[in-house]
């Protein structure tokens, strides 16, 4: 049976990069490791098709979209947010650095204070119109000159336990949040201007 330490010893360096970068550290535990999660899930998975401008979600329902644009980094979609206050939902599909970043607004307006979520996955075109994006359970919440939430570390271990995803992954998923997370706190919690050392630069409504 393979080893979770090399695993859990990666979660815990996670978690203690992202207090390292809070306003009020505080020590890593094991307890934050196995909080309660509800069933485990496989990685989910959607489509985007730009040609019909509509994506597919992870049960199958087709959803309209209201328009796509590509850049050699990524792939941008504004839709009507699933749930008011919110009006619109902007996405930014990025493959290389394996990220799917979203904001949701009341109206048209640039958020003055935005909020990223940011979340951890694969994302590519495979083929001309068409894109995949499949989910790898954690996220992070990011606002500029702030702490960075972190999410969903229960549910990749949880979905690790019965098989969904193996330890060797797992551990690539979190060391990649914790690249987001150092990356993006050593340019003064900007995640954009994170981005912009890796040849992105991402527009908004």
């Amino acid at each position: 049976m393979t080893s979770l330490q090399p695993l859990r010893n990666a979660a815990r360096n996670l978690l203690a990069t992202v207090h390292t970068h809070s306003a009020t550290p505080h020590a890593t535990n094991s307890a934050e490791l196995v909080a309660p999660v509800h069933v485990p899930r496989r990685p989910s998975t959607e489509y985007f098709n730009l040609d019909e401008c509509t994506k597919t979600d992870s049960r199958g329902f087709v959803r309209s979209v209201e328009s796509y644009h590509a850049e050699p980094w990524g792939l941008y979609l504004v839709r009507t947010a699933d749930a008011p206050p919110e009006r619109y939902t902007e996405t930014w599909l990025l493959p290389g650095p394996a990220l799917r970043i979203t904001m949701s607004h009341v109206n048209t307006a640039h958020d003055r204070d935005p909020v990223y979520h940011v979340y951890l996955g694969d994302y590519a075109r495979i083929e001309s119109k068409r894109w995949r994006a499949t989910y790898h359970y954690l996220d992070i919440v990011c606002r500029n000159g702030r702490t960075p939430e972190l999410h969903g570390l229960d549910e990749l271990f949880a979905a690790h336990d019965v098989g969904y995803v193996d330890a060797a992954e797992a551990q690539r998923i979190i060391e990649r949040a914790n690249t987001v997370v150092s990356g993006v706190a050593a340019h003064n919690h900007h995640l954009e201007r994170w981005l912009g050392t890796h040849g992105i630069t991402l527009s908004w409504l």
